[in-house]
């Protein structure tokens, strides 16, 4: 069902398509961390449920899951040119590159093993994968326990890695997200800093955009505009101040703000956020959100059971 209620401006005007995923009787998946389209518009929800991946057609009906045997807390979802997905599971400190009905094809870190805190090794507690579109290069970001960008080739030889703890340009505070734009430019969300930096493909600096709230989550589209998932409050001390999300925020490659779509504050109402966490768009630029709104409502003190944790957003008519 298509809500009234209009979020954003101008051409990115978007409507909530309220119910839209058929979730079977006894599924369920308490935070929807993450999600992926592939080329026919089916979506992949990635999350922390019984069920971790679930999978939909276009119009939301229920497909299939899988990765039950396989990852312990979804993270990050990322899709690859030859439609596999790269699941970043940062409970496993892990990337799992996977068919898209679930065959393992490769795995980067060892499974249950984390490196050392703050060392600078791949992985502690990683948290997603963006691949460079001149070479297939894979980035990952990593992460909760360490604060670095590391570069595989596409076969997941290590290849170098950059960033340390801090505030200084270069370093991270929570390098949550990542992404590349069709430049091979790196876009790194730096949680807790309230900026995205930005890399070459060698690492090296380029610049940062600082008028972001907890910028969590990454995507750029085919027509290079970046959507930003701004988590929004840290706390129930600044949970009702206006204007700092949670949101979605679409802006351009120089990172000027086009659009914040989600003008209402946190909460469950329709047209409201509590915690995006992943964004994806389809080919009709339709945004799917997952967001871990059971971990924030719980890190908050609030109850949290049967909590929405997954929209749909729709060009508005």
């Amino acid at each position: 069902m298509i809500s009234t209620v209009k979020l954003g401006s101008g051409r990115f005007t978007y409507q909530v398509d309220v119910g839209w995923e058929k979730l079977p009787p006894g599924y369920s998946w308490t935070d929807a961390a993450a999600v992926a389209t592939d080329s026919k518009d089916r979506v992949y929800v990635f999350n922390r449920g019984d069920h971790p991946m679930i999978v939909f057609d276009s119009d939301g009906n229920f497909l299939s899951s899988w990765g039950e045997d396989v990852f312990t807390r979804a993270h990050g979802i990322t899709r690859g040119p030859d439609d596999t997905l790269y699941c970043t599971d940062d409970g496993d400190h892990t990337v799992r590159q996977c068919t898209l009905d679930g065959k393992v094809l490769m795995t980067i870190g060892v499974p249950g093993k984390a490196a050392p805190l703050y060392s600078g090794e791949p992985f502690n507690r990683c948290t997603h994968v963006a691949i460079d579109p001149n070479s297939g290069d894979l980035y990952v970001s990593d992460g909760y326990g360490n604060a670095r960008v590391h570069k595989f080739s596409p076969d997941g030889k290590h290849l170098f890695s950059w960033g340390a703890p801090g505030m200084e340009p270069g370093e991270f505070n929570i390098v949550h997200n990542i992404a590349t734009d069709k430049d091979g430019y790196v876009y790194v969300a730096d949680r807790e800093s309230h900026r995205i930096q930005i890399f070459d493909s060698k690492g090296n600096y380029q610049t940062q955009w600082n008028n972001v709230h907890r910028p969590c989550a990454l995507y750029i589209s085919e027509d290079q505009h970046v959507y930003v998932g701004e988590l929004g409050s840290a706390g129930p001390v600044n949970a009702n101040h206006p204007n700092i999300g949670p949101r979605v925020s679409v802006m351009n490659t120089k990172g000027e703000r086009l659009a914040a779509i989600g003008h209402m504050g946190f909460g469950a109402d329709v047209g409201q956020f509590m915690a995006p966490h992943g964004i994806c768009l389809d080919s009709k630029d339709s945004i799917y959100v997952g967001e871990v709104a059971y971990t924030n409502l719980r890190n908050m003190g609030e109850p949290a059971d049967g909590v929405r944790s997954f929209q749909k957003l729709v060009k508005a008519a």
